[in-house]
């Protein structure tokens, strides 16, 4: 079967479709992403993804309406044509052509943006089991996040400097990289939010640190609600990282994922601890129940 993609507001083969050479994302990284969890053909928390994808939009390129997006039934009819029930789905949104290409001159600024919006579906591939069994071995990230970066705290494009830390992370043989502030303070994975467990308690550091309002994050912050943990946003160091009895990951696609290492540094008894386990289950089932409803 040949791939699908839904490219403003049209299916088409992927292998047909096209963007502008003077899209703003194409020349400039301006532009923002969802990756998106789907189980039985349904996304799990479409609108909490695109509720985030719009306010970055409001920040960061222009204002977005729901209208402007693919509605609940494209990315159906979008994972149907590509036969996948279980799948990744992308959804990004670039500002668009910055050059008007029937006359070759920049577009008027009264005029509203003419919007790149593309969503993908490819089948969902998990980490490896032994990652979820044993434990990841993640390191820490040669680079900084400074809080007054206008795209910290937000899903973009431009993410080179998470894919390069990313990459240093593989070369150390490692699964994630972890990332603190220009002033120490401990923020979250190139590709996830990070939580720890210390004293009994389920930490993990507040939005403001800058960290991205991760989907995966606020449901976790949700199950550990229901289950009568403690948990709190809070500032964090390095000390308390590698004081942690338990560290794990989320994203839509590691879902909890067990941290045994930084580095060198074994993470309390280097085995997958009660807490993580528990929240992964609770979380496990919380999107086979949501994604399963009204079926």
């Amino acid at each position: 079967m040949s791939r699908v993609v839904f490219l403003n507001g049209c299916f088409l083969p992927a292998a047909e479709a096209r963007i502008s050479v003077w899209d703003a994302g194409w020349l400039h990284g301006a532009g923002l992403f969802e990756t998106m969890r789907a189980r039985f053909g349904r996304i799990f928390r479409l609108d909490a993804h695109l509720d985030r994808l719009m306010g970055s939009a409001q920040k960061l390129l222009l204002p977005l309406e729901r209208p402007d997006l693919p509605l609940t039934s494209d990315f159906a009819e979008l994972l149907e044509r590509n036969g996948l029930t279980e799948a990744r789905v992308r959804l990004t949104v670039t500002a668009g052509p910055t050059i008007d290409e029937d006359t070759s001159r920049s577009q008027p600024q009264e005029d509203r943006p003419r919007l790149t919006v593309c969503t993908t579906a490819t089948r969902f591939a998990a980490y490896p089991r032994e990652f979820a069994e044993r434990g990841m071995t993640v390191s820490i990230s040669p680079y900084k996040v400074a809080p007054d970066d206008p795209l910290a705290g937000h899903k973009c494009t431009s993410y080179l400097p998470r894919l390069l830390a990313l990459r240093d992370a593989h070369l150390k043989q490692c699964g994630e990289a972890l990332w603190f502030t220009t002033g120490n303070l401990f923020t979250e994975g190139s590709i996830s939010n990070v939580f720890v467990v210390r004293e009994g308690k389920l930490q993990t550091p507040p939005l403001e640190t800058p960290v991205l309002p991760g989907i995966t994050r606020a449901a976790v912050l949700e199950l550990a609600k229901i289950a009568g943990l403690q948990a709190e946003e809070k500032p964090l160091t390095i000390d308390d990282l590698l004081d942690a009895g338990e560290v794990f990951l989320t994203n839509s696609i590691m879902e909890v994922m067990p941290v045994c290492r930084v580095e060198k540094h074994q993470i309390g008894n280097g085995n997958p601890g009660p807490v993580t386990k528990r929240l992964g289950e609770d979380y496990r089932v919380l999107v086979e129940k949501e994604c399963k409803a009204d079926d």
